[in-house]
């Protein structure tokens, strides 16, 4: 059991978005998703003695703040597979294979449930031992248990952590945020949001990356010499092989500079373009990038197949034909 008890969290008891279906196209940031699922995680922190703010940063992190597609159609905010004994539903996306099974829930909180069980393998007994505020130490354990691959994982925990201050829910208070008030004129001496190209912002982050807005609807970034997958998921603190699912790529694949990578998911239709005209020894991938649409729904729309090579000419459409 862990070492010292658990105070009393105030928190709303409200039910969460995510287990009433979150609405077409309304993308969560960090904060949201942190109101939505602070109450589960004290929960869980209460039944299973692992910390809320560990169990709130593995969603974040795990799931892109709810909005990755495994969160969004499976109620699945942990990557959870599925295992010979699983009875309930399945999903299938590419992870360390093609086409690997998910959970699917009828509920998210369930994949926290799922999520808790899981950590009480015997070999994060050693978790369970720390101090219920130790979430360094709970961060470091898991890397050293196994659950992850990425070295970068307890950084990336602890820094989501400390910038939420979500270590204050272990010590049993309540975490909340102020939207920030919009300014007009951009504070030079300060790097963060400024206008760019009319009404799409741009995001500076650690390093002096600006994450930009394609249609002025989907979060990309722009790669650099040297860039890679897991070098980008550092900086945005956010898993490698996610980010690469979301660009229909693998993520050891090499990146070359000027190339836009998609920070979040592409979408199902072009914003205005209803087709596209290819040029010679363009694929359906270089249009899915070109115009944020995700390659699957390309494939579908057009009855080709992923990695054919488009002739000059060559209408491609860019939305569901009616």
């Amino acid at each position: 059991m862990l070492k010292n008890c658990f105070l009393t969290v105030f928190v709303p008891l409200v039910t969460p978005l995510f287990a009433q279906g979150q609405p077409s196209g309304q993308r969560l940031s960090a904060e949201d998703y942190i109101a939505e699922w602070k109450q589960v995680a004290v929960k869980k922190m209460k039944e299973h003695g692992i910390p809320a703010s560990i169990t709130l940063a593995q969603g974040l992190l795990e799931s892109g703040n709810g909005n990755s597609e495994l969160a969004r159609q499976g109620n699945n905010h942990f990557g959870i597979k599925c295992t010979p004994d699983w009875t309930g539903g399945r999903t299938y996306h590419d992870d360390d294979k093609k086409d690997d099974c998910f959970r699917k829930y009828k509920d998210a909180s369930q994949s926290y449930e799922d999520h808790a069980k899981f950590l009480q393998k015997p070999r994060y007994a050693p978790l369970f031992e720390l101090k219920a505020t130790d979430y360094e130490g709970w961060a470091r354990g898991l890397k050293k248990a196994g659950y992850a691959t990425d070295p970068a994982y307890p950084q990336k925990l602890i820094a989501l952590i400390d910038r939420y201050e979500l270590h204050n829910l272990d010590k049993g208070i309540d975490v909340a945020y102020k939207p920030a008030k919009p300014s007009s004129k951009p504070d030079p001496k300060k790097p963060g949001r400024h206008s760019h190209a009319g009404s799409d912002e741009v995001i500076t982050i650690g390093g002096g990356r600006a994450v930009e807005q394609f249609e002025g609807r989907i979060k990309y970034v722009t790669v650099k010499s040297g860039d890679t997958f897991r070098k980008l998921a550092d900086e945005l603190e956010m898993t490698h092989g996610l980010l690469a699912r979301w660009n229909d790529m693998d993520k050891n694949a090499p990146l070359k500079a000027g190339q836009r990578i998609y920070i979040q998911p592409k979408r199902n239709n072009a914003k205005d373009a209803e087709s596209h005209t290819a040029v010679a020894g363009e694929t359906l991938w270089d249009v899915s990038q070109q115009f944020g649409v995700k390659l699957a729904k390309l494939v579908k729309y057009n009855g080709l197949a992923d990695g054919t090579k488009l002739s000059a000419g060559q209408r491609i459409a860019l939305r569901k034909r009616r």
